[in-house]
Parts: C-alpha cells; sequence; structure tokens
C-alpha cells in the first residue's frame, strides 16, 4: 500500500509544480504588462524592404486553400520582393485546387509557384526544407492551411529583425469561428491563455519561447544556423525553435499582431491535434533536454524551460491521481494529509485562462463559462495525450497526420458531410469508461462524506462525460449526414 501512496503523492507534487508554474507566468504577466506601452518599429521604406519567401505547407485541404492562397497574396510588399511557395503534398482534388488558384494568381503578376511532392517525406518539416531550396527570401513566413494573414503582416514582423540577434518573430493566433460551438469557445480560451499570457510573460522575461509552427517569420540565415527542419519530432516548430536559441538567436514575440485561424470543431479532429502537440513536445524534450542543460543560460531559464517542454506531463499525473483515489480514500495514511498542502497550487491554471478572457469583451458569467467548459476539456483529454506522451516516452514512431480544416467559420456551415471528417477514436470508450468510474467514485465519496475528494472526482466525471459524450454524438451526426447525403444521390439517380 505505501507503494500506492508514494505514487499518489507523486501525482500531486508533480501536478503542483505546474500549476506552480502557471501561478508564477501568471503573476509576471501581470507584472510586467501593467501599463506598458506598445513599442514597434517603423515600417520600412519601400526601398529597403527585403526580400521575402511566404511558403504555405498543404496537405488534403481542399477545403482552405483558396482562402489561404488569396489572403497572401494580399500581403501588402513590395511585389518584386515576394516569392510565394504552396508546398503540396496533396494526394486528392486539393492539387488540381491549388494549381488552378495558383495559375490565377500568376495571372495577376504575383509571384507564386506550385510546388508539389510525390511523397511525403518528413511530412510537414520535409516539405518546409524542401522549399527552401528554391526560397529566393532572406525572411522565410510561414502560414498553415487554416490561417488568414493580415494584409499589414510582414509590415509589422519584418522591422523587428532590424535587430540582428532577432532569428525568428512569433504573432498572436486569433480565430475566425470561436463561437461556433462549445468546443470552439473552450479551445479558443485554451489559446488565448498560452498567447496572451504565457507567450507575453515569457519574452518580457527573456527566457526561451518557441515558433507556433504558423503566423511567424524566419530568418533564413537563423534557420541554417540552427541545422533546418528536421522530421524526428511531430513537432518540427518547437525543435527548431530550441535549436535556434541554444546557437544563441533569440526569438521575438508580437502579441498586439493578431493572425486569425480556424479552431476544429470535430471533437476528434482537436484530440488528433493534441496527442500531434503533446507527443511532439515530449519528443522534443527528450532530443534536447540534455543540451538545454548543458548550455550556459542561467539554472532559472533551464528550469522554466524544462517546464515548458513538458507540460504534457500533467496530463499522465492527472490519470495516475484519478486511479488512485479509489484505494487512497481508504488508506489511513500520514501522507495523505499532505497533499491538501499542495492543492492551492491548483488554482494557477484557471487563473492563467481567466486573465487571458479579460481579452475578450464577455460578461463575467459567459468568461467563467469559457473556463469551466476549457477546464473539463482538459481533463477528459488526458487519456489522448497520456498515450501520446507513452509514446514519445517509448519512443515509438506515427506519422504526422493533419488536423482536418472545413472552413467553418459561422453557425450555419456543415462539416459532417465532408469526406476529411474523423471516424470516432477508439480511445472514447475508455473515456466513456472513465466518466462511469469517476461518477462511482463521486457516489461512494458523498455517501462516506469525504467532502475534501467529491470536487476533484466532479471534475474527472464532467471531463470525460463531456469529451466521450461529444465524440459519441459527432460519430452519430457523421453517420447520419453521410446516409442523407446517399439517399438524396440514389434519388436524384
Amino acid at each position: 500500500m505505501i507503494i500506492l501512496e508514494l505514487l499518489y503523492c507523486f501525482s500531486v507534487a508533480m501536478l503542483a509544480v505546474y500549476g506552480l508554474n502557471s501561478l508564477l507566468l501568471t503573476g509576471l504577466f501581470w507584472r510586467l504588462s501593467a501599463g506598458r506601452p506598445r513599442s514597434e518599429p517603423p515600417p520600412l521604406p519601400d526601398s529597403t524592404c527585403p526580400r521575402v519567401t511566404v511558403q504555405l505547407p498543404v496537405y488534403n485541404e481542399r477545403h482552405v486553400v483558396r482562402r489561404l492562397v488569396e489572403a497572401v497574396a494580399w500581403l501588402e510588399w513590395p511585389a518584386d520582393r515576394l516569392q510565394i511557395q504552396v508546398l503540396d503534398d496533396s494526394t486528392d482534388d486539393t492539387r488540381q485546387l491549388v494549381a488552378a488558384v495558383v495559375e490565377h494568381q500568376r495571372s495577376l503578376g504575383v509571384n507564386i509557384e506550385h510546388i508539389h511532392r510525390r511523397n511525403r517525406q518528413g511530412f510537414k518539416a520535409g516539405a518546409l526544407q524542401a522549399g527552401l531550396t528554391r526560397a529566393e527570401g532572406e525572411f522565410i513566413a510561414i502560414f498553415d492551411a487554416d490561417f488568414i494573414p493580415p494584409p499589414d503582416f510582414l509590415q509589422k514582423t519584418i522591422p523587428l529583425f532590424t535587430d540582428p540577434r532577432v532569428g525568428c518573430v512569433q504573432t498572436r493566433w486569433g480565430h475566425v469561428n470561436p463561437e461556433f460551438s462549445l468546443l470552439t469557445r473552450a479551445q479558443a480560451l485554451g489559446i488565448d491563455g498560452h498567447f496572451v499570457v504565457e507567450q507575453t510573460a515569457r519574452w518580457r522575461i527573456g527566457t526561451l519561447l518557441n515558433f507556433n509552427g504558423t503566423a511567424g517569420v524566419w530568418r533564413q540565415a537563423c534557420m541554417d544556423d540552427a541545422g533546418g527542419w528536421q522530421g524526428d519530432t511531430l513537432t518540427e516548430d518547437l525543435d527548431l525553435s530550441y535549436r535556434a536559441q541554444l546557437k544563441g538567436w533569440r526569438i521575438a514575440y508580437l502579441p498586439h499582431v493578431v493572425t486569425p485561424a480556424e479552431l476544429p470543431v470535430q471533437i476528434d479532429a482537436f484530440k488528433r491535434q493534441q496527442f500531434r502537440w503533446a507527443k511532439g513536445s515530449i519528443q522534443t524534450a527528450r532530443k534536447l533536454m540534455g543540451r538545454l542543460w548543458r548550455s550556459p543560460y542561467p539554472g532559472w531559464v533551464k528550469l522554466l524551460s524544462i517546464l515548458h517542454l513538458t507540460n504534457y506531463m500533467v496530463h499522465p499525473m492527472m490519470l495516475l491521481n484519478l486511479l488512485l483515489i479509489l484505494p487512497m480514500m481508504f488508506a489511513p495514511s500520514i501522507l495523505l494529509w499532505m497533499t491538501p498542502l499542495f492543492t492551492f497550487t491548483a488554482i494557477g491554471p484557471p487563473l492563467l485562462y481567466w486573465t487571458a478572457s479579460r481579452n475578450t469583451q464577455l460578461s463575467s458569467g459567459r468568461r467563467l463559462g469559457r473556463l469551466a467548459a476549457l477546464i473539463a476539456l482538459g481533463t477528459g483529454l488526458s487519456v489522448n495525450n497520456t498515450l501520446a506522451v507513452g509514446q514519445a516516452l517509448l519512443n515509438i514512431p506515427s506519422e504526422f497526420q493533419r488536423t482536418p480544416k472545413f472552413a467553418v467559420t459561422g453557425q450555419n456551415r456543415t462539416w459532417q458531410k465532408s469526406t476529411y471528417a474523423l471516424p470516432r477514436t477508439p480511445t472514447a470508450w475508455i473515456e466513456l469508461l472513465l466518466a462511469l468510474y469517476s461518477w462511482s467514485l463521486l457516489v461512494t465519496a458523498l455517501l462516506n462524506q469525504m467532502w475534501w475528494v467529491a470536487p476533484w472526482v466532479l471534475l474527472y466525471a464532467a471531463g470525460y462525460t463531456y469529451v466521450s459524450g461529444l465524440a459519441f454524438v459527432q460519430a452519430w451526426q457523421r453517420r447520419a449526414a453521410r446516409t442523407t447525403a446517399a439517399a438524396s444521390a440514389s434519388s436524384s439517380l
């Protein structure tokens, strides 16, 4: 029994460490950002604008690729110093769509080319690296297929490279469909927490931060110095970011420059995205943690960076904590009396996201509702992300799987009929079983008047119920939509 007790205390202590990290970043954000005037360098005159290559990595994106290319074609930059590359690894009709869109833009005088690879070697990292061999620009801007860059994007970002130490500039992600559903509202708040609070705080104190894979610009000399794109992790962006900073380059962050993107509307698509991020970040931690620890950075920078790289470890700790609650409820151990000492740090993540929600114009009640939805969503993802972390730790390889996008920007746009809609993942059954287990634990705790455990078990029950329930509901909607479409097609023949 002592082993279970020690494991339980270990999981609580680890969760407390990451909670304390969120508290620290939130406090730093308030202290360093409050009342701070916005500072940005003036735009460059056309005569001094450098050459820029814009890379658009695309893989089976028939719903959004036209929107992406047209937005990039509207970038305000001297035409003779702008090159656009559509790096197309598609295996469906996206290839033909890209060819037509590129040909149209070229007829309008846009310097744009369609680069199609017959294989996905290296996945996104491989496509980006292949594009660099034909890049003409001193600076490389990157946008994923679901992003819509504002016309003045380059005017706001390129001037920061007048500092020769800056190797990359990252902008804040915005959202084109945050009000589509409860799922997108929760995601929007989660992303805002990262970009509004975490990234800003890290940037202000001068610690290491990351390029987020899109909506940013690289100095090509920095990329070359750091070793270029490498496909041995699922988060090639995080990997290159840390390799560049370990070489002495800096990443600048512009929280006031917002680049909108489409949020996943299907829970299984969101889980796929989270799986990739979780596994890739732990892979990057395994790859670079030793190099980071041997670097000349101060100890506090190394510690914050390690917590940054390993942040997804909270999910296996949450799952372990839940599974150990039942035996711990009936274990009269002195160790268990120590765990409440750590619970004050649990306020860290909610406080961080509450702080981020102040960036919106929502009422306190609606902000509270979104915060509750985000907490439930994050808890319900612990099975999905624990599997990702486990694969990374065990060095189990897997392909880079894209997050499908459906050009959903309003309430009336449907996605269920698309061939990109994903089938329900098998983890939904595990999440459903854990929901039933959690509700049983809650009843047991209440019947035995174990009030200290009831709120935590309720959190798990709500999270797994929401995630598994949404997966089953959306799977039914997908089947129904396809059945209706098939019947309509048959009747029209």
